[in-house]
C-alpha cells in the first residue's frame, strides 16, 4: 500500500514548474541555486529540505546528489538555453534538468 502524499508535498507539486535557467540567473548569483540529480525524485527532495531532515540532505550533498549550481554547470546550462524544473524552498530555488516522475 502506497502512502498517501502529504500536503507540504502537494503544495510542492503544485509550485514546480519548468522555467528557462537564464530567469534563475540572479539566484545562481546569490549561491541559492540546489542542483537535484535526475535520479532523484526533485518533489521528494524539496519535502525533505523543507523538512529539515538534515542526515538525509548531508547524504545526499555527500554522495554528489544535491550540490551547489556551479560555474561549469551554470555557464553550459545558459549557453544551451536550457529549461529546468524548479521549485522554491526558501532560501534555496532546487532545479533539476530532467525531472523525475512518480510512477
Amino acid at each position: 500500500m502506497t502512502a498517501l502524499p502529504s500536503e507540504l508535498s502537494i503544495k510542492l507539486n503544485r509550485e514546480t514548474s519548468k522555467i528557462d535557467w537564464e530567469a534563475l540567473q540572479r539566484f545562481y548569483a546569490q549561491g541559492t541555486v540546489l542542483v537535484v540529480a535526475a535520479e532523484l525524485d526533485l518533489v521528494a527532495t524539496a519535502v525533505a529540505l523543507a523538512e529539515d531532515k538534515a542526515q538525509y540532505i548531508a547524504e545526499l550533498l555527500e554522495k554528489g546528489l544535491l550540490q551547489k549550481a556551479d560555474e561549469t554547470q551554470a555557464k553550459v546550462w545558459l549557453a544551451e538555453k536550457c529549461e529546468v524544473w524548479a521549485v522554491v524552498v526558501a532560501p534555496w530555488v532546487l532545479v533539476q534538468r530532467e525531472r523525475k516522475l512518480a510512477t
